[in-house]
């Protein structure tokens, strides 16, 4: 028999580093001889995006195209730290050390128009970016600025349980409704609508990318993924044991963008790579105790665990009856 049942979760998140460890990330733009904006940032991109949403919060300082926006990043030679592709940070943290150095550029490139007007006599003249690097060398300026972002958080009073351990916060909320084999255990997700804040969406398209991939992420760890770790021996070391969803697997998502702009986020953003695959556990868990009553308390909830659990709660109900 095949039951359907419906669930909620909902997670808080705290980004960055949290407990008062410093938290810094460091940046250096230029205007080089073609005209472009070059971004010198440690922030590393691993799939997540970082070099699409810098380089936007860039461009958006500069009023200038993407096109004009050169990012140089993942280079210790040349490229000041951003500290760490974790904790959901580099929007936040390295978005606003990017948006503080392209601020001191823009005063300085406004500097150099300003001395080059006053020079030529022209007031109502458009320089161009490549005009405006040719106008800086014959002033003797180099176009160049760094500046660096510290998130603030703070350590946790023990005594009074008080404190900044975390900043910013999001916010997710996800509601599933899965349907439950009860003779095989087999648990197939249906549907999922995932409410995500975002504090201010810079990229919607990628936040609805990585709300979909953090669920899958949330519903592998949830159904699928099992280590089999025994006297410290991983025994699923390869896929055909380590269990994942294929596309196959993956339910229809509704994406819903939450935006509740950070006053201190770049823009008002916040970053989002972990918080969007929390949320997907308590809620598929939920609806598995609405469909077939059963709370579970490992995982993955395997189909042998399920079944084993259904027959437990059908024993239990039995005795209970007589």
């Amino acid at each position: 028999m095949k039951k359907r049942g419906k669930g909620i979760g909902a997670t808080f998140y705290g980004t960055g580093y949290g407990n008062g460890f410093p938290d810094v990330s460091n940046c250096e733009v230029e205007l080089n001889c073609q005209g472009k904006i070059v971004v010198y940032t440690g922030a590393t991109e691993v799939g997540q995006g970082a070099k699409t949403v810098l380089s936007q919060i860039a461009a958006e300082v500069m009023g200038v195209d993407l096109d004009s926006i050169v990012l140089v990043c993942e280079d210790t030679c040349c490229t000041p730290d951003a500290g760490t592709a974790a904790a959901s940070r580099q929007t936040y943290n390295t978005g606003n050390g990017v948006r503080l150095a392209c601020i001191k550029l823009k005063e300085m490139i406004k500097k150099v128009e300003e001395n080059h007007k006053r020079v030529k006599g022209l007031p109502d003249e458009i320089l161009t970016m490549k005009e405006i690097y040719e106008a800086s060398r014959a002033q003797a300026i180099i176009l160049k600025a760094r500046d660096s972002f510290t998130a603030c958080t703070s350590t946790m009073d023990e005594e009074n349980g008080q404190g900044s351990p975390y900043w910013p916060y999001t916010f997710s909320c996800y509601a599933v409704e899965v349907e439950v084999d009860t003779e095989t255990g087999r648990i197939e997700v249906l549907n999922a609508y995932c409410a995500q804040d975002v504090g201010k969406a810079i990229n919607p398209v990628l936040i609805e990318g990585q709300i979909e991939g953090g669920f899958a992420m949330g519903m592998s760890w949830t159904l699928y993924e099992d280590l089999n770790l025994n006297q410290g021996i991983i025994k699923n070391n390869n896929f055909s044991k380590y269990i994942i969803p294929t596309s196959m697997d993956m339910p229809d998502i509704c994406s819903i963008i939450v935006e509740d702009e950070e006053s201190t986020g770049p823009y008002g953003a916040k970053g989002i790579g972990e918080p969007v695959m929390l949320a997907a556990m308590p809620a598929i868990l939920n609806a598995i105790h609405d469909a077939v009553g059963i709370r579970v308390t490992k995982l993955p909830a395997s189909p042998d665990y399920i079944v084993k659990k259904i027959q437990e709660l059908d024993k239990s109900n039995l005795i209970e009856r007589k």
